[in-house]
């Protein structure tokens, strides 16, 4: 247990309809008792735990700032594990800085970033895999993304690392007790079947590992570069797709001179949309930089949209960008833009009939679902890995690949009739290794990184 009270503001900055005070420690009821009055007879501990609470938020001179709502709840049935209380202010930011203020003059603390989800981990509220997931959550940039961290949280990976966990124990007692009782013959039976249990639990982290693609499209979006030449709809493709104007769009070519970065879900798959420079040979020293930058956004991408204007005629800039994007060997559509504007469909005659092609309005908003559905084909569910079932991280990818080589270094020298002891050590490196993904064997140094990451308040 942790020896001090932290507090922090656990809602964005800026004017809102709620903004909450969030407080975690020993001390935590008694400082927000100092700092809150109740407005009926009754004090503010008198009332049951997790009861809301009516009244006044004091500042540090005991003034009223704010009528709000109180609560808090007593370890170790709470979220970090600890004492902790929470205030449910109006959302004004001043009114916030104040009551934080009189929560430090109360003998609080400032809470360090990611340092209330900490504390759970620390205190077995959560395992590391559920605490990487409430992070995980709050970035979610999709409604798979969101579902997927909402099922690890609940545990879903936990349980099933939990799993090959128990088995690699089993497999370890058994071969501890041939250790111990040296004379005991080994039944050939009872070989068998452990070769079968490390046979399956190898196949198990094997599917982990394989999950671990789509976990991180899920987490991170896949990178898609939108390219064209000069004028060719791709701003405007994009703002339309994330709903607001986010690129500028004019009609003189060349405006996009650096690439544009935003993130929006379409067909179901979170994307990182990359608005990039026109493709295109300029003596204009900067946007030569913005067409460098834009061939290397292209190199990099998961998936290109490669857009064309298809109320203008087909110019050698546009067949050299197409035969560009399609010797990249990278999943992309073809979208011929400003359908509204064009008299014909002639664009879509310059593309084989095996390219996913689309005709777009980005005005109106025509075809926008058929490349969502074409998105979605490129890049289809995993239906049969359930939601919070996947790896999303480099760091728990590492240690399951870790696990499952020293399972099959295990499953090799099982077959090969080495001795236990040899044996041992391999599993015993697996179970470390499974150990890291949960936090049960985990470095301070690891969970000083991941828990930087978070915001402060949470």
């Amino acid at each position: 247990m942790t020896a001090d009270t932290i507090a922090a503001i656990s809602t964005p900055w800026g004017p809102g309809a709620i903004g909450i005070l969030r407080l975690s420690g020993p001390e935590a009821a008694r400082v927000a008792e100092k700092c809150f009055k109740p407005l009926g007879h009754k004090g503010f501990l008198e009332h049951k735990p997790r009861e809301l609470v009516y009244g006044d938020l004091l500042d540090s001179g005991g003034e009223a700032i704010d009528r709000v709502l109180c609560a808090y709840s007593l370890g170790p049935n709470s979220y970090t594990g600890e004492d902790t209380a929470e205030l449910q202010c109006h959302g004004s930011p001043m009114v916030l800085a104040l009551g934080l203020e009189a929560l430090f003059a109360a003998g609080a603390r400032q809470a360090k970033a990611g340092e209330f989800t900490r504390r759970a981990f620390l205190n077995g509220r959560l395992d590391l895999a559920q605490a990487e997931a409430v992070g995980d959550l709050l970035e979610a940039q999709s409604r798979e993304g969101a579902r997927h961290a909402a099922g690890q949280l609940a545990g879903a990976l936990s349980r099933k690392i939990g799993d090959i966990y128990s088995a690699l124990v089993d497999v370890m007692a058994h071969f501890h007790a041939v250790l111990d009782y040296p004379d005991e013959d080994i039944d050939p039976f009872r070989l068998k079947e452990l070769e079968k249990v490390l046979a399956h639990q190898e196949g198990e982290l094997n599917a982990l590992l394989a999950s671990c693609g789509r976990g991180k499209l899920l987490r991170e979006g896949v990178a898609c570069a939108i390219v064209g030449r000069p004028n060719a709809g791709k701003s405007t493709l994009l703002n339309t797709l994330v709903g607001y104007d986010r690129a500028i769009v004019t009609d003189i070519p060349g405006t996009t001179r650096d690439t544009v970065e935003e993130r929006c879900e379409l067909g179901g798959v979170p994307l990182r949309l990359i608005d990039t420079a026109g493709l295109r040979d300029t003596a204009d020293p900067v946007e030569r930089l913005g067409v460098e930058r834009s061939r290397k956004a292209m190199e990099e991408a998961e998936l290109i949209f490669a857009v064309v204007d298809m109320s203008a005629d087909l110019t050698a800039e546009d067949q050299e960008m197409l035969q560009a994007v399609s010797e990249t060997g990278k999943p992309w559509v073809f979208v011929a833009s400003k359908k509204d504007l064009a008299e014909s469909s002639r664009s879509m005659g310059l593309i084989g009939g095996d390219t996913p092609s689309v005709e777009v309005s980005a005005l109106t908003g025509e075809g926008l679902d058929k490349l969502g559905t074409l998105v979605a084909e490129l890049f289809p569910r995993e239906e049969a890995a359930p939601y919070g079932q996947l790896l999303t991280n480099a760091r728990q990818e590492e240690a399951a690949r870790r696990a499952g080589e020293a399972v099959h270094r295990a499953l090799e020298a099982l077959q090969a009739g080495v001795t236990p002891d040899a044996l041992l050590t391999d599993v015993e490196e697996a179970l470390a290794a499974l150990g890291e993904l949960t936090g049960q064997s985990v470095r301070e140094d690891i969970t000083d990184r991941i828990f930087s990451k978070f915001c402060v308040g949470k």
